[in-house]
């Protein structure tokens, strides 16, 4: 049987595991890490600006407690980090 200590515990391990995959993909996907030259490409920020979206979310609900605050919150904070990454976006492509 699972306590809710271990499952809060198991929750934050999948969640920093998830987190450090995606540092390693974002590293992975770089240009110009391995060749030493970099160019700009719109399918490697759009990319990474959807990982930094990903990774906020995991950051906002696993580490700040929101997955247990009120839907409102959770709405809130999910409202607030599109509005955030979709602005990005728009002023990379604009």
């Amino acid at each position: 049987m699972t306590t809710p200590a271990t499952s809060t515990t198991r929750a934050l391990t999948v969640a920093w595991l998830a987190l450090c995959a995606i540092t390693v993909i974002s590293w992975w996907l770089a240009p110009g890490h391995a060749s030493g030259t970099a160019s700009a490409s719109v399918p490697l920020t759009v990319t990474a600006i959807t990982l930094g979206f990903v990774k906020g979310r995991v950051i906002v609900r696993s580490f700040m407690e929101v997955r247990f605050a009120p839907a409102w919150l959770r709405r809130a904070t999910d409202g607030w980090l599109v509005t955030l990454w979709a602005s990005i976006l728009v002023i990379y492509l604009w």
